[in-house]
């Protein structure tokens, strides 16, 4: 999205903002009710109980479309991505590393566009993924679709799953506020071919990926001390938290196997989330004064990993509905596109945040942008709302 019609506030010296954002996705669109009869067409199954398990699980998530990098004319030149038990990681690889990059490029191109400055200006790359492995990697790809300087800084983040555009956010923060002038490209891109599978009664969850999970890019500009003559910042990232589980590292698990990745999620995952998220919260909160009961002060841009995860959130910290309306936007256009979904929530909350101040409502100045994955790892961010 651009950025018209926004004004924003003076960042903090020294504090890392967000810039810019972008986004990119792939060319085929799935609707959510058309998902259940084209999968089972397209891996040539023919499972009535399974099927209907699908159908199921479609109305449970929310998802009503999706972006998808798997088309016809794939399955048509790579027939044994729908065959059970095939060797097959070369083949996605080879379509996953094209297609990532594409992805990246085009979020990329939007986000600088919507920063309005030159590639010159750009010094450092965060690059972030789940769904290519190679050397060299995605982001020397990249910086090089890109036409970036030989110079530019390249930072990767590999498989570190759904809370990876909020590491991405961590990262570039640091990067950001430890070089002056800098101006850090971070971005994600995910597809869900590296994981596509037939279904099969010995991988239940397998469906709940195929019900949930979305393609897609996103990118954002971060830097401190914006040049207001030219830049807008719209957050700025006060607070940087990381946090792991002891002894829940197999609660997400994922491994690259001969037919891709596949990926085994603990029924009790949200339940573990619910139970440690309170406290968590309250740590980034306590820096800036704010005690456990003020969560309706704040804004929320938390990564949907699924319904389940956002309602479980809603419930224990007693958030009124609409502080989580962008991320179930989001998870209702994109499905959870994994690290990039928190990009389209912090677009969601920009453009939520328009519609209430013409509206003559006020807007919260403090949040939260979180995600959790693998590990199980909590990653968190004290932001402030400039637009507000």
């Amino acid at each position: 999205m651009g950025d018209e019609g926004i004004v924003t506030k003076q960042a903090n010296p020294g504090k890392a903002t967000i810039l810019a954002l972008g986004k990119a996705f792939p060319h085929q669109l799935v609707m959510q009710e058309y998902l259940v009869d084209g999968y089972f067409k397209d891996t040539n199954c023919d499972n009535p109980e399974l099927k209907q398990k699908l159908a199921r699980l479609c109305k449970t998530t929310t998802v009503k479309t999706r972006y998808v990098v798997m088309s016809e004319e794939i399955l048509k030149k790579y027939p044994e991505l729908a065959v059970e038990g095939i060797p097959t990681v070369k083949q996605r690889l080879e379509i996953c590393n094209q297609a990532v990059t594409q992805m990246a490029i085009e979020a990329s191109q939007v986000c600088i566009k919507n920063w309005g400055r030159t590639l010159s200006d750009i010094t450092h790359i965060v690059y972030v993924s789940s769904s290519e492995a190679r050397l060299p990697g995605g982001d020397l790809y990249l910086a090089k679709g890109l036409g970036l300087s030989p110079d530019t800084q390249r930072v990767m983040l590999y498989f570190v799953g759904c809370s990876g555009g909020v590491a991405g956010l961590r990262v570039a923060k640091d990067i950001a506020e430890n070089n002056p002038r800098s101006r850090v490209l971070l971005v994600t891109s995910e597809t869900t071919i590296i994981g596509f599978k037939p279904p099969s009664a010995d991988r239940p969850y397998d469906l709940v990926g195929v019900a949930l999970f979305g393609d897609g890019a996103g990118a954002v500009i971060i830097g401190s001390d914006p040049i207001l003559e030219i830049e807008r910042p719209l957050f700025e990232l006060h607070t940087a938290v990381q946090e792991f589980l002891p002894d829940t590292e197999e609660k997400i698990d994922g491994r690259l196997t001969e037919e891709g990745i596949s990926f085994k999620l603990a029924r009790e995952l949200p339940q573990i989330i619910e139970d440690n998220v309170e406290a968590f919260c309250d740590k980034l909160m306590s820096v800036v004064g704010f005690q456990s009961n003020d969560y309706n002060e704040l804004f929320w841009a938390v990564h949907p990993g699924g319904p389940a995860i956002l309602n479980r959130m809603e419930k224990r910290l007693d958030l009124l509905p609409e502080k989580l309306n962008a991320s179930r936007r989001a998870l209702m256009d994109y499905g959870n596109a994994s690290s990039n979904t928190i990009v389209y929530v912090l677009e969601y909350m920009i453009q939520e945040g328009l519609n209430i101040r013409k509206d003559g409502r006020g807007d919260p100045e403090w949040g939260l942008i979180l995600a959790f994955g693998p590990g199980i790892t909590f990653e968190g961010i004290l932001a402030r709302n400039l637009c507000a």
